[in-house]
This record gives C-alpha cells, structure tokens and sequence, in this order.
C-alpha cells in the first residue's frame, strides 16, 4: 500500500467491500496493468492531442432512435446548435450518460464538438489565463499546475484554491473525460467548481455572439439553468490571476472524502487593503439552493470592515438570514448545511489571517487569536497509508506439500484481477435467451384494482407477461412460519414489490399498468411500528438475575438509546440468475449467484415438480454478505416461472438501483437500555430493549432478533435483561447481513458502556476492563467459556499501541487544538460460531481422484470471496499428501452435493473442511494397500495403480456437529449452548476530527484477533481487513434514505458512500493471536468472516471520545446521544459548536421531512 498510494490517484477511491483476497487481488491488479503498460507510473494520468494531418471531415452516424454527429469547425458547431437548439453536446458523458440511462431521457440528436479545436486552446494573456471549455478536468488541472509553479505566489490564490477542489472532485477517471464546460453549464446546485469560478470573477466567451459573460449571480438562473440560451456554445473560460492582498478559498464538506458528490461547496475572495480592511469581499455557497447562490448582503456587511472577530459576528446573523432552507428541503440535513455556511466562513477567516500572519502583516484587532482559534483548523493528518499484518509460522516439521498454515494467494485472484473470472452474467446466452423485467409496485401499501398487460405487449421485443396466475405450483415461499408471495396478487405492502414481470427478447423494457386503491394505512417509520405494536412474533427475551434489585441498590442509574442506521450489502455482482429449461421432463439448470443453492433448489416447489428436475450451479459470487439466501431464492424462483411459461432460457440481472431498491438491506435497530453502576464504574444491573425494522415481510428477521444471545459482548453483569423484537413496516423486507444481529447488539451495550464513562468522567476503557468476563465464565444464557484468549487480545493491542502514552498524547493536542480533536476506543468482541440451528450445522462433500492423480472435490459452500475453495484446496493437500495445485474446486452444485446448508455464520469452512477432509481420509485408506506395496512410489502412480485394482477413487464425506450438548436454544428455559466456540478480539482506533465540517480521519488502527490455528494467515488477515471495513462502513458512513412514501432515495453508488481506499486507517495493522487452540473445529482453526465487522465500531466511539473533547470546549458534559451511523452531519451537530448552535431547530411534526428515520 505505501509503495503504491502515492503514485496512483485512482487507487484513492477504489471500494472496498471484504473480499478476504482483497489486497492479493488489489497488489495484483497494480503490477498486472504496470506490466501490460496500462499505467506509466512516472507521469501523471492526461490526454495528448495528436495533429492529424488529413483534412477532417464531419461525421454523421445515424441509428433507429438517435443520430450522432461530429462536427470539425466552430462555425459548424454553432450551426448545429442554432439548428438543433435541444441538441445536448457530448464530451465525456459523466452527466447525459447516466441521465439517458436511469431517468430514460431520449435525445434524437447528440452532438460531440471532440474535434472542434477553440474548445481545446490554451492562451495565455497580460493578467491570467484562457482555458478551453472542451478540456477535461485532468487537463484543467494540468494547466492550473503549471501556472502555479511558474507564478509567484500572490499571483495564483485563484489557482490553489480550483486545484483544491479539482483534487477532491469525482475520482480520476470522471475527470480524465469530464469536460471543464460541461461541468459549468450542467449548474449542478452543489458544483465544486461554479462556486470558486465565480467567486473569482471569471469570464465566459460564448461563440454565438462572440461576446464574455461574466460568471456571476446572474448566471445562475434556476435549478441546473444558466444565463445561456439553448443555442449557445462553451467556448473557453478565462482565469485571472490574483493581486497582492487578493486571497481565495475554496471548502467543500462531501458524505466520503473522495469521489463524493459534495453536501456544501464555498468559493470566497477577500481584497485586504492597508490595515487589513475589506476591499472588496465575494462570497459563493453550493448546496444550499437550487443553484449557486452569492451571499451578496454578507459581503456587502464586510465591506470596509477590519477584519476581525467584530466583523464576522455581524455577518454570521446576515448570513443565517440570506441563506434559508426550508427544513424539508431537498436533500435534508438542513440544520447541518446551515451550520457549514458560518463554519465554512469562519475557516476562510481563519486561513486569510494565518495568511496575513506568514506575511508579517500585523492586525491589532487579532492579538492573541491565533493561540486560541486558529489552531487546530488545518489538518494535522500524515499522508499515506502504513498497513503492518503479523501472520503465524508453520512447523519446520510440516511437509512442503501440506499447504495448511501458509498463506496461500486465494485461487481466484489472478482471474478476477484480469477479468477473467466468470459470473452468472458472463455465461454465454443460451439460444433463445430472453431477459426479465421486474413490474414493482408504486405505492407502500394499497390494494391492486387490476393488472392491464396490453400496452407492455404491444412494444416491440415484449413476448409475455408473468403474472401470479401463472405460478404453476406454489404461489408464496414460506419463512419462519410466514407466507411471501412471489409475486403480489392482491394487496402490496411496500414500494418495489414485485407485482408481475415482462418478458422481452433483448435488454428489459416493459409497460404494465397497474390500478391501485386509495394508499392504506402503513407504519413506515420504526417508531410508528413500535407505538401500534405492529410485530412478528416470535419475540425473544432472556433475563439472568434480579434486574429491579440491580438497580436500586447502584450508586447510579442511567437511561439511553442508540438509533442504527441499515446497511446495503453493496456486493460487487448484482443479483443474477439465469435459468435454462433442458427440454425433457421439466428439467431446468440453474445458474446463480446464490450462498444458498439448496434453497434456491426450491424453484421446484413453484414449478410444481421434484428437486431431482431442477439443478443449482453456483461458480463464484461477487460477494453476497448474506443478502443472496432468501431474496435470490424469490428471484430465480419468478425466473424459472418465466422460462416454464416461455419453455426458453430466461436471464435476470438487476441493475444497481433495482437491487438496492427491492432486496433489503441489514435491519436498523432502535435500542434502549437502563443501566445502574457503582461509583467505581461495576455494572450492577442493564435493561435493554432491540426494536428491528424487519420490514414488510418476516424473512429472516426472527433470527436477527436473537440479538439479545449477544447484548453481554464481553462483559459480565450480574443482572440482566434483554428483550427484542421484528417490527412490521412498510418498508422493502430486510434480511441477513454479515453479523446478523451482532453488529447491532454489541454496539448497543457498547453505547451504554460509553455512557457509564461519561457520567462517571472515567476513561472508556477502564469501564469496559472492570466488567470484562474473568476466568472461567457463564454467559447469561448459560454457556460456559474461558475469555482467556480474550484477554490475551486486549492486553496484547493495549501493548502494541502504548495505550498509557497515546492517551497523554492525545488528551495534549486536544488541550492545543480547538476546532480539531482526537478521540480514540478500545473495543473487545466475543463472538459465538456455528448456527443455533442445529439441523443447519452439517455439510457434505464429494471428492474424485483421477488416474492422473489430479483432484476434483465439490462441496456444500459457495465461494463468496472469503476463500473458501482455496481452504478446501489446502485441506485436500494435507489430507492426500499432494500438491494444492493438483486440487481443483469447480462450482458448488446441487446435483454433486445435495441438501447442503448455506454458507454463512462464519461457518462455511469448519463444516465443508470436515466433510472434505471426512472424504479424503476415505480415499486415503483405500490406498493403503497401494501404498504398502509401493512405499516409495509417486502420488500418481498410486492411483494409477488403483485403477487397475479397481479400487474406487470417489468418495463422499459428511459432517455433523457431535459434541454434546449439541447446539440448542431453549427460549422458555433462557439458558442453552447455541454456538460451538467463541472467535475474541480487540481493536484500538484514533480518530482526528473537524469540529467545524465532521470531517474524520482515522489515524491508527490496531487489531489483534483469535483465528486459532489459521488454515491460510493471508486470507484470514484479508477477512479481517475487509470486515473491519465494511463495520466502519456501518458506523460512520452508510446511510440509507427514505422518502416519506417509503422509497428508496439511496440507490447506487452516487448516493450511497460504502468506504473507499481513502477511508482505510493511516496506520492500519492487522495481527493474529499467537499460540491460540480451537479443539471444536478443523485442524484447530476458528471462523473469521463475521466477528471483525463488529469491531469498525471502534472508529463510532473513538469519534464520539472527539466529540466530547469539542464539547467540553463548549461547557457541556456527561453523556449525550450520537447515532449510528456517525456521518459528517451527526458528529458536526453533536460537537455543539458556537456556529451550529445559532441555527434554529424546527419542531419534529410541524413540517413533512424530506427523509425518514427508519
């Protein structure tokens, strides 16, 4: 990572979601595209134009529906334009692409002026500079460079700041291609660049009248209009360079640090003259209007003022007066936009006074300003990312062969990072192939009139419409005791169910009409569920104890809640499904991208014919963090229904925005606990209650609500009560998420710990040591367990980090820093491993071994991205003494292995290993006779030998957890032993944070974690990596928003931020617990794919320790409510800063929002 950050700026935004081959993959890719030339790492990326030396002539391309023409000279361009005013132009598409392709907007007519050249010059002239509107925003900031280098200082503000926010905005490949004009004339309401521009008093040359506009406040007309008419052309843009005592700005506040479209953008321009009086002062705000908005009479309040401290409070109470939102504004987070226009200003004071100070240029109105305020603004962050991993060692006595302990790379990693690795959607089509559209509802809970299919017939490519009448066998798949329909016959419960499919002959389009009722009554928000009692049974609770008593007799009693955010599964391959009927007998393959394909196997339920006839294929998946079980199985169910009907082979891919709108996502959670402790911060008693938005349907959600088997995480308090419960909304059904149930949970009690601190004004992490389990332990449930290993983790990252030192460091810059503090958390996490389930705790496998000596094994676990393949590779090498390259795992079938579980809980490997290792123990005897005759013979001879033996080569395996008790939950009892093991860890995160923006980095991360004996370090360490991740994902950046109808605003990635490179820690070490036995798993090992996700929250409560450093700058203390998750927005608003406290707060009930709290 270090060798690479640097010299690579689109690796900066690349996401991360956990792929436990993450960084193989990711190093690979890097040395797989400098090897092919793809990247020359010692330039920066940009665009050569090449003369050309035959005449150019205009090009015309003509299609069904549009026409495209590249013209070659100015004058034709305008012509053009002047004929075809509605005529979009189109250089690299980063706006009108994804308009035309997600908004359906048609254009007859695109127009591409690449080769008109006035669009691509670069003049020179006396006082600044003409940019091309045609160049892209690389080349922009190519030229802006080296106008800086060769300028003196003074003379490029303007520059600085466009280079500021030309490095933030979009990621590098948007702005290889995305042009400078297009980027004006789009007048996006939170542009990065309109705001700088025009504060800077730039000017556009237009070719239809030859004349310059000047990009000012009347340029900006409306909501993504300008000055310009429809016929007009985006010649250049000239930039002037700036005068002695001239400084610009330029500030954006974005949900990501990079490639993230940004909530508040600032341009500002101040000319100082003697004595540091306002001159002249332009002030440009993005983000808070429908357009870009001047804050004219604020500056106009500037205006011969000194600039100082005076100065600015007045123009605080005329800036909070001029920029208005209404508080259901579009876009939300009104309060916190507000607060960003007078923070956003105080830090342009700031920097223009830390300006004035590096110049010698002395203000008495300031004395004494810069040690209190100005500290602290800048970022104090190292650049570059440190990533250190400890991996164990093997036995000098182990064989070469064995490849158990060794981290090996995962087997998919050269073909993914080439593209070569297939998924569902890369299977070639089928003759015939037709494609699915999905028909969803509008509305979040009604009644269906009817269903009119005869205008989507009538379109050009529709063959059929599946309805529910067409469902041979059964109509509904059951969960939990539950009924779904497959498709909604009578009734919808929420927006985008699925109510009928069009049936099409190339990519899906459809027309259906569909009548509805008058819209019923529906509980969208979880507090509307909650209040009416509208809930799925069952409802769990467990108690250990005497709670009331607890609580009477602690020294305090505290009462909180702690609101969690849902979580988009965001894996990379969307779902997909491709269902091929055989012809003969109603047989059907099914071809998925499913971690389940016994339960997808259930196709034949609906089909109305035996399991026998329908077989599951399941290669790999681009990841599917439990969100591919049930809601795939309802997804290639209604597929099959459409091949059935058609008797021909039927795709279905979703897009982004269709998966994230019908497939759920991780339950929010509201929970609410009261504890009581004692003075020396002992726990004497917690009541706590998990309320989860299960959605409309019941799916998986009775199991999510198992949480309360987890709310004690790793401490021991005496006396305990948990309760939770599935809320009924009207909302798309959620489902299984890595975790499921625990990241919720934990983060619950850890809130409460958090709490205990604060009112006690003690040290998180001594609170969280006086009630950690000690020596042999009883959950509240009634397991017993040794926290040893544990302990080992939380002593072994204190030990790492010098926790004693890095708090005294830390508490000293926040004593020296006002407007930045750090925070940091030391988080532990007791996991259980297995499924409660019993039943679900087997596997099988199936192993061949050719005359060849080549190995094929098929298994029960589907190969998601955490390795599992590979691991059963390695088990195969220790087992039959061969070489992991001799072992090859195909695909996860059902007609190999039948009835096989799904691969989640973190079990996959603990089953399928035992069950592949069960079988090559089988085949491993029957060679024993081979091998006693030839003891010194070759692998391959032994089973050729075999052969003509006729000694069989196949074998099955089969396991089952067998220690008594076996897995079990007794909920009327409250007591039982629902996990096999315990995986532990601990995690240290420290966080820098901008008081005045939200803005985080996190500094260091430590983990230390209990693997056991790791069957492969590298993926093991790349499991926790991407876990972490994806848990820092979940507490302090993903957000999923709601209208108030219950539709889905958060749809792909241009509103929904999942972490980038640019999120991952700037120390980020990784290590494994050393001389760590597991006797109830394979070869000693422990499951690895869940238990870490829990401990991003480290980085939530290292920001809320920051947050309370700002907050005791402002006299307040104690404990103080910060949701999950804790995005820029939140922490901002919680730090209680002078700026957002003078922003008025609407009263809840009085106004509709623009989103809900779910």
């Amino acid at each position: 990572m270090p060798s690479v950050r640097p010299g690579l700026g689109f690796a900066g935004f690349v996401y991360r979601r956990c792929y436990g081959y993450w960084s193989c993959v990711f190093q690979r890719f890097i040395r797989f595209l400098i090897n092919r030339c793809l990247i020359n790492t010692s330039v920066t990326f940009g665009v050569k134009r090449v003369a050309l030396t035959e005449p150019q002539q205009t090009r015309w391309f003509r299609g069904e529906r549009v026409a495209w023409v590249s013209p070659v000279s100015l004058e034709e361009l305008v012509l053009l334009k002047s004929t075809h005013p509605q005529a979009p132009l189109v250089l690299g598409n980063t706006a009108l692409g994804p308009e035309m392709k997600f908004r359906g907007a048609v254009h007859p007519l695109l127009i591409s002026p690449s080769r008109v050249a006035p669009l691509f010059e670069v003049t020179h002239a006396p006082q600044g500079v003409w940019v091309g509107a045609g160049l892209s925003l690389t080349q922009v900031q190519m030229v802006l460079e080296a106008r800086v280098e060769a300028l003196p200082q003074e003379k490029t503000e303007l520059y600085r700041a466009l280079l500021h926010q030309l490095r933030a905005l979009a990621g590098q490949q948007i702005r290889n291609v995305a042009s400078l004009g297009g980027n004006i004339v789009s007048a996006l309401p939170n542009s990065d660049l309109n705001p700088v521009l025009a504060a800077g008093g730039c000017r556009l040359r237009v070719a239809s009248d030859g004349e310059e506009v000047p990009l000012d406040q009347d340029f900006f007309r409306g909501f993504r209009t300008t000055l310009l008419g429809a016929a007009d052309v985006l010649v250049a843009v000239f930039v002037p360079e700036t005068r002695p005592g001239e400084f610009v700005r330029a500030f954006r506040q974005a949900p990501r640090k990079e490639n993230a479209l940004a909530t508040v953008t600032t341009g500002m321009r101040v000319v100082l003259g003697p004595g540091a009086v306002v001159r002249d002062v332009q002030l440009y705000y993005g983000g808070v209007g429908p357009c870009t908005l001047r804050a004219a009479r604020t500056g106009q309040a500037l205006l011969g003022r000194p600039w100082g401290e005076a100065m600015l409070q007045e123009a605080y109470s005329v800036l909070l007066e001029e920029v208005v939102l209404p508080p259901g504004a579009v876009g939300g987070k009104v309060g916190f936009r507000r607060s960003l226009t007078l923070s956003l200003l105080f830090k342009f004071y700031l920097e223009v006074q830390q300006a004035l100070a590096l110049m010698g240029v002395q203000n008495t109105t300031q004395q004494g300003v810069q040690s209190t305020t100005q500290q602290g603004v800048q970022s104090t962050t190292p650049e570059g990312v440190q990533n250190t991993t400890q991996q164990g060692e093997v036995s000098g006595s182990q064989s070469e062969q064995d490849a158990v302990g060794r981290p090996v790379m995962h087997r998919s990693a050269p073909a993914q990072a080439t593209g070569e690795a297939v998924y569902v959607d890369d299977t070639p089509p089928p003759q015939g192939e037709l494609f699915l559209a999905l028909v969803t509802s509008t509305r979040p809970h009604a009644s269906i009139l009817g269903v009119d299919v005869s205008a989507a017939l009538r379109l050009p490519g529709v063959l059929d419409v599946v309805t529910h009448a067409d469902i041979p066998g059964h109509k509904a798949r059951s969960f939990m005791g539950y009924e779904e329909e497959l498709l909604a016959d009578k009734e919808v419960l929420s927006v985008c169910l699925s109510v009928c499919l069009s049936v099409c002959l190339s990519v899906p389009a459809g027309l259906v009409e569909v009548g509805w009722c008058t819209q019923l009554w529906c509980p969208v928000p979880l507090q509307d569920a909650v209040q009416r009692e509208s809930f799925f049974l069952p409802r769990r609770r467990i108690e250990r104890g005497d709670v009331c008593k607890g609580l009477e007799t602690a020294d305090h009693v505290h009462s909180g809640e702690l609101r969690l955010g849902g979580q988009e599964h965001f894996y990379m391959e969307p779902q997909s499904v491709l269902v091929v009927p055989v012809g003969e007998e109603t047989e059907f393959h099914v071809y998925v991208s499913s971690q389940a394909p016994t339960i997808t196997q259930a196709v034949a339920e609906t089909l109305g014919v035996p399991s026998n006839r329908v077989t599951c294929h399941v290669k790999r998946l681009g990841g599917a963090f439990g969100g591919k079980v049930t809601k795939t199985s309802i997804l290639a169910a209604i597929t099959a229904v459409a091949a059935w009907k058609t008797g021909r082979a039927v795709r279905c891919v979703l897009e982004r925005g269709e998966d994230m709108l019908i497939t759920g996502a991780r339950h929010p959670v509201l929970g609410r606990y009261q504890v009581g402790f004692m003075e020396d911060g002992r726990i004497t008693a917690a009541d706590l209650q998990y309320y989860a938005n299960a959605g409309n349907t019941v799916d998986e959600s009775p199991l999510v609500s198992q949480m309360v088997l987890h709310m004690d995480n790793a401490y021991n308090i005496p006396n305990l009560r948990g309760r939770a419960v599935a809320c009924r909304t009207n909302l798309p059904s959620n489902t299984a998420f890595r975790g499921f149930g625990v990241p919720q949970a934990a983060a619950v009690v850890e809130s409460m710990i958090t709490d205990v601190a604060l009112c006690l004004a003690r040290p998180a992490h001594q609170i969280r040591e006086v009630n950690m389990y000690r020596g042999l332990s009883v959950t509240h449930y009634g397991m017993r367990f040794d926290p040893e290993n544990l302990w080992r983790c939380w002593e072994e990252v204190k030990g790492r980090v010098g926790l004693g030192p890095r708090l005294e460091a830390l508490r000293s810059f926040n004593q020296d820093h006002r407007w930045r503090k750090r925070g940091a958390a030391l988080i532990p996490i007791k996991y259980g491993v297995a499924f409660s389930e019993a039943f679900l705790n087997q596997a099988a496998a199936l192993v061949h071994v050719y005359k060849d000596g080549s190995v094929l094994v098929s298994h029960g676990g589907a190969e998601m991205g955490q390795g599992i393949h590979t691991k059963m590779q390695q088990v195969v090498s220790r087992e039959l003494g061969v070489p992991s390259s001799q072992v090859y795992v195909s695909e996860t079938s059902t007609a190999s292995v039948p009835n096989s579980c799904p691969s989640a809980a973190s079990y996959g490997t603990d089953a399928n290993g035992m069950a592949v290792r069960d079988a090559c123990q089988k085949l491993y005897k029957r060679l024993e006779p081979i091998r006693t005759k030839n003891p010194k013979g070759s692998w391959d001879s032994w089973t050729r030998a075999a052969f003509l033996e006729k000694i069989s080569l196949s074998a099955t395996g089969f396991f089952r957890y067998t220690v008594c008790p076996d897995c079990y939950m007794d909920w009327e009892k409250m007591e039982g032993q629902p996990y096999s093991y315990f995986t532990y860890g601990a995690c240290y995160s420290e966080v820098e944070l901008d008081c005045l923006t939200g803005d985080y980095r996190t500094l260091r991360t430590d983990i230390v974690v209990d693997v056991g004996q790791s069957i492969n370090p590298s993926i093991d360490i790349g499991q926790v990596e991407g876990a972490f991740l994806q848990g820092l994902g979940l507490y302090t950046l993903e957000q999923l928003s709601f209208s108030p109808g219950g539709l889905l605003y958060s749809r792909g990635p241009s509103q929904y931020k999942i972490p980038a490179v640019c999120d991952v820690p700037l120390s980020f070490n990784v290590h494994l617990l050393p001389d760590s036995n597991n006797p109830h798993a394979i070869y000693s090992s422990k499951g690895i794919g869940e238990p870490v996700l829990f401990l991003g929250s480290s980085v939530f409560y290292a920001i809320k320790d920051a947050v309370s450093a700002a907050r005791a700058e402002s006299g307040l203390g104690g404990a103080f409510p910060l949701d999950s998750p804790a995005t820029p927005e939140r922490a901002c608003l919680a730090c209680a800063t002078p700026f957002s406290q003078r922003v008025p707060v609407s009263e809840p009930g009085s106004f509709t929002p623009w989103a809900l709290n779910i």
